[in-house]
């Protein structure tokens, strides 16, 4: 682009002899870091499969007792209860076999 362009001549200010400096150190680089970010990892991970059963299970509840209410009926929570731990059981499965992938 040439430097008229903007109505004022502007001169280079000689920035091209200078160089980047070197590439800092970052908590990847270091072997500590990276341990400690995989254990971080992995409780993130175990404690995320703690929470999504239970989670789960009491959404399914909710949501049925809720189309109980809308519906008038008695036993449509049990299906949401029945269904919220299957999903809850099936989601664990599937973050256990992502693990196990993840590790190989």
């Amino acid at each position: 682009m040439p430097a008229e362009c903007f109505g004022a001549a502007v001169q280079p200010i000689g920035l091209e002899s200078f160089q980047m400096p070197e590439k800092p150190n970052t908590e990847s680089d270091l072997p500590s870091a990276s341990k400690k970010k995989g254990t971080l990892v992995s409780l993130a991970r175990y404690s995320e499969m703690g929470f999504m059963i239970p989670a789960s299970v009491l959404l399914g509840f909710f949501l049925g007792k809720l189309a109980d209410y809308w519906l008038h009926t008695k036993w449509l929570y049990l299906i949401g209860l029945v269904f919220g731990a299957v999903v809850g059981f099936w989601q664990v499965i599937r973050m256990a076999f992502r693990a196990n992938k993840d590790q190989n």
